[in-house]
């Protein structure tokens, strides 16, 4: 029983072992096949990554190939300065800086700003809510022609320069570089300050001396043609012109009518491409020995809207000093505002046409200041009457002085009708007889004339001063959506020459002022001066000009600030109230007679100028009665 036993373990051992032996033999053999499968797989990766491999190898083979045939090509066309197009920078990038009130892109290409935007300003349609654009769309460039040692002619704006943006405490630096090897360059270097319109700008080279042709100047050609910013094309055109200074301080202007302005001019400062409120400037410390500067007229048709005003173009010439550039420049992209552009220092208040002499004078330190004073703390429709008050308040003595002398000149009419009628026939002697009797009544038959001629230097400042006045831009009052442009109430479906497709009602207002005005005014003045012998009837010319000085303001006046129209409409009315106090409260026609003939009793001292007069009639009459006597 027990060797039975045993057989039967035996054999249950033997089953177990064989069994395990089997497991072991079928794992060894699955793994064999997972090992041989995976060899298989690592293997076909393998061959797909030695295939890539050699594909890539062979891409980078025919790259280095046609680089090569590249690079040859460039040095075969710009020389030594195809080591700057090689470079990763040679491509259409911009580089954008912001100081809050500019924002400026700078392209790679060519290395000069290719889009300026004045911050917070929009453009005359209010419905885009577009920004005040300067530069755009390509409408200015910036270009250096270099001559090279190897006889070629290269310019910078179709040339690409190297980037770099850093910091300098708070302003922002771009640096573009044209290079012609790593230590050899052109450099344009761009520094934005916070706040700033003006920025600095700078040209210098490293290096060049060997590739550049230094014997001679390069020259540098800044162009921009003007956009359109504001609502009427014509009054914008008419104060869109080319700025410079020149000589140690003096300056001027290309013409902004003509079709097309060139000059040539020496020693130049600054270049100013001046628009009606806006304006782009370029300032050197080193003056440029000479200038070509050209202002081309592009608005052909008045009655149709246009994107541009005028082309400029300014040829500076860059001087070598030992064989390399640097010249400190300023660029200035803002307002053509006169406390703005003053405050630099630079005189670029210049740039604002505020009139020349006396008149600039006036408006510089008087007008400017006291209505900057009256818009700090009142709309500047109600600044503007009440700095129309104050002048007219101002100016009421000479008014007063105008009208004493008409009513004096009244008074005496009949006397010198009578002079007339008795000398009609010896004009010498009548001129002698009404010069007497002037001295004898006291009266100065200029002293009408005069307050008129001293009214015309505040006449002209004013012009000069509404239309070029920066803080009135896009102001609205009342009607007028603008101060600064007409404030059109109708528009017509056509054009009339002379006074455009719209009508303006404030022209329409001071046109009627002036009427009034003017037959107060020119009705007494003619009533008081006696027709000359000789001489046409200027009291008809008077009566003429009532009507037609009036239709004159009107046309002229449809196209222009309707702030200058307010200007004149409440003026006009302020000066008739003036006038109609004085002749019923002040001037007393009875007592100028009386007066007059208490003067007639008084010996009288002759001025030096009527004592002259009188000599010169004495001499003619003794002449005339010389000539008489020999025939």
């Amino acid at each position: 029983m027990e060797e039975k036993k045993l057989d039967t373990k035996s054999i249950l051992g033997f089953v177990l072992i064989a069994g395990l032996m089997i497991w072991m033999m079928y794992n060894n053999i699955d793994k064999e096949k997972k090992s041989m499968a995976e060899d298989a797989e690592k293997a076909k990766i393998e061959k797909v990554e030695k295939a890539k491999e050699a594909a890539v190898n062979k891409v980078m083979a025919d790259t280095t190939k046609a680089d090569s045939l590249r690079v040859k090509a460039l040095q075969s066309s710009l020389g030594a300065f195809a080591y700057s197009a090689s470079l990763p920078s040679a491509k259409e990038n911009l580089t954008e800086v912001t100081n809050g009130l500019l924002t400026l892109k700078i392209a790679n290409k060519g290395g000069y700003i290719t889009e300026a935007t004045v911050n917070g300003y929009e453009q005359f349609n209010k419905d885009s809510k577009k920004q005040v654009e300067l530069i755009k769309q390509n409408n200015a460039n910036l270009n250096l022609q270099i001559n090279t040692q190897d006889n070629r002619i290269l310019n910078t704006k179709d040339l690409y320069f190297e980037p770099t943006v850093t910091k300098e405490g708070e302003n922002q630096v771009v640096t573009m570089r044209l290079k012609a090897g790593a230590n050899q360059f052109l450099e344009y270097r761009y520094v934005l300050k916070p706040k700033e319109y003006m920025m600095d700008f700078a040209i210098r080279s490293q290096g060049l001396n060997s590739v550049v042709n230094t014997s001679k100047p390069l020259e540098m050609e800044w162009q921009l043609k003007s956009f359109r910013n504001e609502k009427s094309v014509s009054y914008e055109n008419r104060y869109t012109d080319l700025v410079y200074e020149y000589e140690d301080g003096k300056d001027n202007s290309l013409s902004a009518t003509s079709k097309l302005d060139e000059k040539s001019v020496e020693k130049v400062t600054y270049v100013a491409f001046k628009q009606h409120f806006f304006t782009s400037i370029l300032l050197t410390d080193t003056p440029f020995k000479t200038a070509q500067l050209k202002s081309e007229n592009l608005v052909h048709d008045e009655k149709i809207d246009t994107v541009y005003t005028k082309n400029f173009v300014a040829r500076l010439p860059l001087e070598f000093k030992n064989g390399e550039l640097s010249y400190n420049m300023n660029w200035y992209y803002g307002p053509s505002d006169y406390k703005t552009l003053n405050s630099y220092n630079k005189n670029l208040d210049e740039v604002m046409p505020l009139g020349w002499g006396i008149f600039g004078w006036i408006n510089r330190y008087v007008f400017i200041p006291v209505y900057s004073v009256l818009s700090d703390f009142m709309p500047h429709g109600i600044a503007i009457i009440i700095f129309t008050i104050l002048v007219r308040l101002v100016m009421s003595p000479v008014t007063y002085k105008s009208y004493l002398s008409q009513a004096k000149m009244k008074v005496l009419r009949p006397e010198i009708a009578e002079l007339n009628e008795k000398y009609g026939k010896d004009p010498m002697k009548k001129q002698q007889e009404t010069m007497k009797l002037y001295n004898k009544a006291g009266v100065n038959p200029m002293a009408g004339c005069l307050p008129a001629v001293m009214q015309i230097p505040v006449f002209y400042a004013l012009f000069q001063f509404f239309p070029s006045y920066f803080d009135l831009r896009q102001k609205s009052f009342l009607w007028a959506d603008d101060l600064s442009s007409y404030d059109s109430v109708l528009h017509l479906p056509f054009y009339i020459p002379f006074y455009g497709n719209h009508v303006s009602l404030f022209p329409i207002l001071a046109s009627v002022a002036i009427f009034f005005y003017m037959k107060m005014t020119t009705g007494d003045q003619a009533m008081s001066t006696p027709p000359q012998e000789g001489m046409p009837d200027m009291s008809k010319i008077m009566k003429i000009m009532i009507y037609v000085s009036p239709i004159m303001m009107l046309f002229f006046f449809n196209n222009y600030a309707s702030g200058l129209s307010l200007y004149y409409f409440i003026s006009n009315t302020i000066t008739i109230g003036i006038m109609l106090v004085i002749k019923n409260y002040i001037v007393n026609e009875e007592k100028i007679h009386a007066q007059i003939q208490e003067n007639k009793t008084k010996p009288q001292k002759q001025s030096k100028f009527q004592r002259k007069m009188q000599e010169m009639m004495e001499q003619a009459e003794a002449q005339k009665n010389a000539k008489q006597n020999k025939k």
